[in-house]
């Protein structure tokens, strides 16, 4: 009986591998952008047609890429981001498994324009299902064009299931939110179907914030801070009163990395559990800040899933935390220290003696 194990060509590993990292379009703006980002870009455009399934087209102005770099990026697990095991412990990166790249060159056909700045020349690279057409010199701009188009044009089974064109373009509108909201300091710019719909300007987290959601939320923010051993908690969550029904702008973020967490999730409920009429549901932007070494990413493929290794402990500082904002916005109103009739607070001076309070004694009492 001859032997039935073979191993699978490169060309078919890579299309069921892809199915881990790429479920749609939306899956392919976030590794891009997650690229740019790790390139140091302050500059982000993307560009998209058809809900993505025609074009995903991502430009930065990052530090681009080497002719030699712009090859091995396809290579599946050629990362620039780990070396050893260790170094999963701490990860500054979004990307690190070197999967995103090699995963969507298997599932259509790409486009890559780069240049570092200290190269006079950059480079054009065109890949179609893994298979390199073509690598050439070109005069490009600093930064890096990746252009993917016809997504999942060799697995038509795959493609036949992406959903209709409003879908793809929400589940779109929702990375690309993250995304934006992740990074403030980014500027980010949307072309759909050759027509702009979004102009982030780099800014405040509160702006960033107000630019997305819109000008009514601005009032419905309450600031929450705090800095412990274990890490920062820092953002905003949304005056009770202004709670809503049905889905509710929800997101957590550590590192600059989107996760989902539903622990996290009830402790936020649970400091608005007296103040929150029955089914409603706040708006909260939350950030943790805590050491690379405290956090273990690699659980999914899509790295919105993560373990902290102090998860007890961050819930209870989060609910404290959120419940203590909340407190003072119901106790105390913001006073305006602009206003001509604002409260005067007098500063010490430790120079002048304090004179002492007269104090009449009743001796018959």
């Amino acid at each position: 009986m001859p032997d039935i194990i073979h191993l699978l060509p490169d060309s078919i590993a890579n299309q069921i591998a892809a199915g881990e990292v790429i479920q749609r379009p939306a899956s392919v703006v976030k590794e891009l952008v997650e690229n740019s980002i790790d390139a140091g870009a302050t500059q982000i455009q993307i560009v998209i047609k058809n809900a993505g399934k025609t074009l995903i087209q991502v430009i930065d102005n990052g530090k681009g890429m080497s002719a030699t770099d712009a090859r091995m990026a396809f290579e599946r697990h050629a990362t620039s981001k780990i070396e050893r095991a260790d170094d999963l412990f701490s990860l500054t990166t979004m990307g690190f498994r070197g999967e995103a790249l090699p995963s969507i060159a298997a599932i259509s056909q790409v486009e890559v324009k780069t240049r570092r700045e200290e190269d006079e020349i950059g480079t054009l690279l065109l890949l179609s299902g893994s298979r390199v057409e073509k690598q050439e010199a070109i005069s490009c701009a600093k930064g890096t064009i990746i252009s993917v188009k016809n997504i999942f044009f060799n697995v038509p089974a795959r493609r036949k299931f992406l959903k209709s064109n409003e879908t793809e373009r929400r589940n779109i509108l929702m990375e690309v939110e993250r995304l934006v909201l992740a990074n403030p300091d980014i500027e980010f710019s949307l072309i759909e179907n050759d027509i702009q719909t979004l102009q982030l300007p780099p800014g405040a987290l509160r702006k960033r914030i107000v630019q997305l959601e819109g000008k009514n939320i601005n009032q419905q923010l309450i600031e929450i801070n705090e800095e412990t051993t274990l890490g920062k908690i820092h953002g905003y969550v949304t005056k009770p009163e202004s709670a809503k029904k049905g889905r509710a702008n929800q997101f957590f973020f550590v590192n600059g990395r989107f996760i989902r967490h539903p622990y996290f999730h009830r402790a936020v409920m649970a400091a608005f559990e007296p103040l929150l009429p029955p089914n409603k549901n706040p708006d909260y932007f939350i950030y943790f800040e805590v050491e690379p070494s405290s956090l273990d990413v690699n659980i999914h493929p899509t790295k919105t899933e993560v373990k902290f290794e102090n998860e007890q402990a961050l819930w209870q500082i989060l609910m404290v935390t959120v419940k203590e904002a909340l407190g003072k916005f119901n106790a105390l109103p913001p006073i305006d220290f602009d206003r001509e009739d604002a409260v005067e607070i007098p500063i010490y001076d430790e120079s002048k003696t304090t004179p002492m309070t007269k104090v009449n004694i009743n001796p018959n009492y």
